[in-house]
């Protein structure tokens, strides 16, 4: 019983990440994750923290592609590249492609982005 709820865990993260809007807050929703340490630890190559202002929006794999060596993400039916020093290059432990999206003046800009496994 206890390996059944083990292996529930990661898709639990997955279903609570999927469709969560640009602009959320950490309202307490993800209090008890076991995940929510792992994601309050991410940090851009440029050293930000990814989920100081907002959370991660899940992509699915259309909505992401590589294109001359450099991520492209889609957000809103628009295509914005993917600043190289955005990119999270540890492991993903969620799986799901993930963009930190944020926005100045009506211009959507990229916090963080770590790519998924394209399953």
């Amino acid at each position: 019983m206890a390996i059944a709820y083990l292996r529930m865990i990661p898709l639990v993260a997955v279903v609570a990440l999927t469709g969560i809007p640009a602009d959320a807050r950490d309202d307490g929703r993800f209090a008890n994750s076991p995940l929510k340490g792992w994601f309050e630890s991410l940090r851009s190559k440029g050293g930000g923290p990814c989920c100081a202002d907002a959370d991660g929006t899940t992509l699915d794999d259309v909505d992401w592609e590589t294109r001359g060596g450099h991520y492209r993400v889609r957000i809103q039916s628009e295509w914005i590249d993917v600043p190289d020093d955005t990119v999270i290059t540890e492991p993903n432990r969620v799986g799901r492609t993930i963009v930190w999206p944020y926005y100045v003046g009506g211009r959507t800009m990229i916090r963080c982005f770590m790519p998924g496994s394209m399953t």
